[in-house]
């Protein structure tokens, strides 16, 4: 087994494992992301006029699309694969208007989820000093374990 896998699980068996794990981790949920009030108007017009085309523009608009689907990253990213896709539009909208405007009201303001958090949590803390040392680079580490300083 790798000494650093074996290290981390015989840290992970002491009782205090959750608890210092979060002074790494503070993984509290954020409040309701906020919808702006014109973007959320010209949401509502489109969706009332069922206009599907710009239902989908405005809505890739804010910070949550309010349907998981694979196909929504690539729209955000290529804008142009809206008008070149409409089965797809067309598809996504329908999901759309079955949840109704509340619904993807509650979605789009939904907190981001703590496992989206975490990220540069690690490195921040790290930073920190909270080990009371200077964060090692990963090239000095990797030759701090090639020439078995460590075990």
């Amino acid at each position: 087994m790798n000494y650093w896998t074996k290290l981390s699980i015989e840290y992970a068996e002491q009782k205090s494992y959750l608890d210092d794990l979060f002074q790494v981790y503070p993984t509290i949920p954020e409040g309701i992301r906020d919808i702006d009030n014109d973007s959320w108007k010209s949401i509502q017009e489109a969706f009332n006029r069922k206009d599907n085309v710009k239902l989908v523009n405005e809505l890739l608009k804010i910070d949550l699309f309010p349907i998981k689907d694979s196909y929504i990253a690539y729209l955000k990213r290529d804008k142009s694969a809206i008008e070149r896709n409409p089965k797809t539009i067309n598809r996504i909208s329908g999901r759309l208007y079955d949840m109704g405007l509340n619904q993807i009201y509650k979605k789009c303001s939904e907190p981001k989820e703590t496992n989206r958090q975490i990220g540069p949590m690690f490195k921040r803390w790290l930073h920190k000093k909270s080990l009371g040392i200077m964060p090692v680079s990963i090239q000095k580490l990797a030759l701090l374990t090639k020439y078995s300083i460590f075990p």
